[in-house]
């Protein structure tokens, strides 16, 4: 009779991640997924979006983990030698009151601990995308 020390529930990325350390430390392991194929659940659904902590509420825990994880990722990336374009973020408003509220996501990054976020006129936001329909737009370097 085989023994396995741990079983890993799930073959997305986070399971297969687990799996992989569980086995370079010596464990015999087995991974379990309901699915047909691994990472074809809520893995394949990553946008493979940096996030900053931008539109989260202060001090959520979103807010930190985002914060924290955009620059220990690009370290990561970077020592990997691992393709990550900083191309930063804009939310634009289309209306007037949309415009209103980019004050409100500009104070909640301000709070979060997002730097250089600034905001950007109609024509300024579309210097950077010509296509772009707006009135305002908030900007948040990578």
């Amino acid at each position: 009779m085989k023994f396995i020390d741990c079983v890993v529930v799930g073959a997305g990325v986070v399971g297969i991640a687990a799996a992989r350390a569980l086995a370079l430390a010596g464990r015999e392991v087995m991974v379990l997924e309901a699915a047909e194929a691994t990472g074809t659940v809520t893995s394949s659904r990553n946008s493979d979006v940096i996030h900053a902590g931008i539109e989260y509420p202060r001090d959520s825990l979103m807010a930190r983990l985002c914060v924290e994880g955009r620059w220990r990722r690009y370290a990561f990336c970077a020592e990997r030698g691992v393709q990550a374009r900083r191309c930063g973020k804009r939310i634009v408003a289309t209306d007037e009151a949309e415009a209103e509220q980019l004050a409100g996501i500009r104070a909640r990054a301000e709070a979060n601990g997002v730097e250089d976020r600034r905001m950007l006129t109609a024509s300024e936001a579309r210097a950077m995308e010509p296509s772009l329909a707006c009135t305002a737009a908030l900007h948040s370097p990578p």
